[in-house]
């Protein structure tokens, strides 16, 4: 982060959107104050599930081979993809993953901008990699892939780096791919998933290639560095939407809808009024 702050201070020509002292300041103090709950929420609590489906699994991959390596790291990446498509598509867990998307620049300080204290959410994402438990994955290769994975996701959010060679360009997440994902303007809004392969969003329909200037954010902005209001402002506003529903279909669906869902209420019919004849 400091080689690339660096590098922006003498270019004449860096984006106006590649980053603030107070935006930095705030995705530093919101990764901090993270780290101190992370092994509960986001380890022990979420990979229970992982745990007790490898318990039951009839299958068991040994480390030993090579290749288990190469497909765990694969059929990780996968369940990675399905999570985090979860993230975009499920309120409930946008109301963890869009602290990550809150904040209106883009650079490597963005990377930790990472909920915290989040255990409902946690756990339902977690069950993504259940799959890869079933396949017989020790549990400790799954967290050590599922580690891999977001390691190569940080230097990917960054302006500095244009386009890769296209071999790269197409199978691998990168720079360019992610800048997209981080876009709030609608030809980006959904798109570009993947953790280290992109080619899941190619497969699945998700994938976007940049075709107009980038808006960095969300939807509607909040304006606020305070680490505590973008950890929660989503989560209180889904519980505002809860509570003024007016049916248990509206409920559910700010609960596990898509971000914007709102509940359509019929007007009441109004009895027809009869015409006396005099």
């Amino acid at each position: 982060m400091l080689v690339e702050w660096i590098a922006y201070r003498g270019d004449p020509d860096r984006p106006a959107n590649v980053g603030s002292g107070r935006d930095t300041a705030a995705n530093v103090a919101t990764f901090t104050l993270g780290r101190l709950t992370k092994p509960l929420t986001q380890y022990l609590i979420p990979f229970s599930a992982v745990v007790l489906a490898a318990s039951v699994s009839p299958l068991h991959l040994s480390a030993k081979s090579w290749w288990v390596w190469v497909l765990g790291l694969v059929v990780t990446d996968f369940c990675y993809y399905w999570a985090h498509r979860a993230d975009h598509r499920v309120r409930l867990l946008w109301t963890a993953h869009s602290v990550h998307h809150s904040s209106e620049y883009f650079n490597l300080s963005t990377a930790i901008r990472l909920p915290w204290v989040h255990p409902v959410a946690n756990i339902l994402r977690g069950m993504a990699w259940v799959p890869a438990a079933l396949l017989g994955f020790p549990v400790w290769m799954i967290f050590l892939l599922q580690s891999i994975g977001l390691l190569y996701q940080f230097p990917i959010h960054t302006q500095r780096v244009g386009t890769l060679p296209r071999p790269i360009e197409f199978l691998f997440n990168t720079p360019a791919h992610h800048r997209i994902h981080h876009g709030s303007n609608q030809p980006y809004l959904d798109r570009n998933y993947g953790g280290i392969f992109i080619i899941w969003d190619r497969m699945f329909g998700s994938f976007a290639a940049e075709s107009e200037p980038i808006r960095y954010g969300l939807t509607k902005n909040i304006g606020t560095d305070n680490p505590l209001k973008l950890n929660y402002h989503e989560l209180a506003g889904l519980i505002r939407d809860v509570r003024g529903a007016t049916t248990w279909r509206g409920r559910l669906g700010y609960v596990f809808g898509p971000p914007g869902w709102t509940e359509q209420v019929r007007a009441a019919q109004q009895p027809e009024k009869s015409v006396q004849l005099t």
